[in-house]
């Protein structure tokens, strides 16, 4: 029977090419497929975490701006917000109520607690900011190593697909297509993994650089206001 014969549309299938590879090209594409569905979990989070946080952000900076008091919208936030704004002003105002409680501050008090509620300020920032990158690592190294990973699977099945030809001797391109396409195919599952993780490492990096900005304005003002109140008090 002559060896082309067997060859047909199905021996193209994505089906026929997994079922047939050797097995190191299936290891290959079942760790990139796993890698895929690990970036598309964290891409499908951040996606929503970061829609969240600017629409918590959004309110809570209505809600700043709306003219009522910084101690009224901090007691409405409760004990303990999950949001970094929220947080931020809490924490700078209970330094300036521990530093008003001590009787009437001075100059060099009032530089003192500025730089004070700087630094809480910024200790929440760089948290929030840590909190925000979770798992940009992940897309991170999806995005790097999966070209790679599956570029291995591609050479070790093109070696078997010419070992195998060397043994069967027999150098007809419709025995070598088939083999060489299975190698192939672990080339492609990489290219699928990397290129969303590599979109979406630099998408979200930028959202969160954006984000940590925001922050960092927002901390600016509220830091600006503290020391408004504290003119108006000496």
């Amino acid at each position: 029977m002559d060896p082309a014969a067997a060859v047909s549309p199905e021996s193209f299938s994505l089906v026929h090419q997994i079922a047939h590879a050797d097995w190191i090209v299936k290891l290959v594409m079942a760790g990139l497929a796993l890698a895929s569905l690990w970036s598309w979990t964290v891409i499908l989070d951040k996606t929503f975490r970061f829609a969240a946080l600017n629409r918590q952000a959004n309110r809570f900076e209505e809600q700043v701006s709306s003219g009522r008091s910084l101690e009224e919208i901090a007691a409405q936030a409760g004990d303990r917000p999950t949001h970094a704004l929220p947080r931020m002003l809490q924490g700078a105002l209970r330094e300036w109520r521990e530093a008003r409680n001590r009787g009437s501050v001075s100059e060099s008090q009032t530089a003192f607690l500025v730089q004070r509620i700087d630094r809480v300020l910024d200790t929440i920032i760089a948290r929030e900011s840590q909190r925000v990158e979770e798992g940009l690592g992940v897309l991170a190294i999806v995005a790097t190593a999966s070209p790679f990973i599956g570029l291995f699977g591609t050479v070790w099945g093109i070696m078997s697909a010419f070992q195998a030809i060397a043994i069967q001797k027999n150098t007809n391109l419709a025995v070598v297509a088939p083999a060489i396409a299975e190698a192939l195919f672990a080339t492609a599952i990489g290219l699928i993994a990397a290129i969303p993780a590599y979109i979406a490492y630099n998408a979200f990096s930028t959202k969160a650089g954006k984000f940590t900005a925001r922050l960092e304005g927002f901390a600016d003002d509220l830091s600006t206001a503290i020391q408004r109140r504290l003119a108006e008090k000496v």
